[in-house]
């Protein structure tokens, strides 16, 4: 049997800190959360790989060094709120309840909230929720946010993220443009958002967020 406390141990040691991740309360709580646990039984021995895992139904567990490196990019403060968008089984969710005061997952059916919360429960994490919605719409009634986390890339980020976030607020996620795929963060100063390209990546795009296609007569 794999001992996944040295997995993770590992996947923090090799994948982690030798890819920019200095945070150490970051580190702490990658450390913290048993990234087996959120996948399915069958991939479990692959849990700790420096890859994506497909966990079905257009959602993937995002490769470590990447998830680590946005968690980074976005500062996360202690008395923060986070949204976490396709937040999928929870691990996200679970990570992000380590750094901020609040978080609010968001996924699109009740089946996969009610095991998102099943892992929350097991994990006695008590500073988040998951609840259902559309990804693109987000979940204004919870903002605004210091920080919205999207698991998955995107073709086009929706403009009401922007009308979600508050003052100094934070959107991290990953745009697909083509061929190229980056790590994004975007800042919201006085209502306008700045774009900072963080680094290369490659995580395919989310149900739901492509680039609506032109008419043509």
């Amino acid at each position: 049997m794999q001992d996944n406390v040295n997995a993770r141990l590992n996947m923090v040691n090799n994948q982690l800190l030798t890819n920019k991740l200095t945070d150490d309360r970051i580190t702490q709580a990658l450390l913290a959360v048993p990234r087996e646990n959120f996948v399915p039984k069958a991939l479990r021995g692959v849990a700790y790989l420096d890859e994506d895992i497909d966990l079905g139904d257009g959602r993937y567990l995002m490769e470590p060094m990447a998830f680590a490196r946005m968690l980074q990019a976005a500062e996360i403060a202690p008395d923060d709120v986070v949204l976490d968008v396709a937040c999928a089984g929870g691990y996200s969710t679970t990570v992000l309840a380590q750094l901020a005061a609040t978080v609010v997952g968001l996924e699109t059916t009740e089946e996969a909230v009610a095991g998102a919360e099943v892992q929350l429960a097991d994990q006695n994490v008590d500073n988040a929720a998951v609840v259902v919605g559309e990804l693109t719409e987000g979940c204004g009634e919870q903002g605004p946010y210091d920080v919205i986390f999207v698991n998955g890339a995107v073709e086009e980020l929706p403009e009401t993220f922007a009308g979600q976030l508050a003052e100094d607020g934070r959107i991290v996620v990953v745009e697909r443009q083509g061929q190229t795929s980056r790590a994004v963060l975007y800042l919201n100063r006085d209502g306008l958002l700045s774009r900072r390209e963080l680094f290369d990546v490659m995580i395919p795009v989310l149900p739901g967020f492509q680039m609506a296609e032109e008419f043509h007569f």
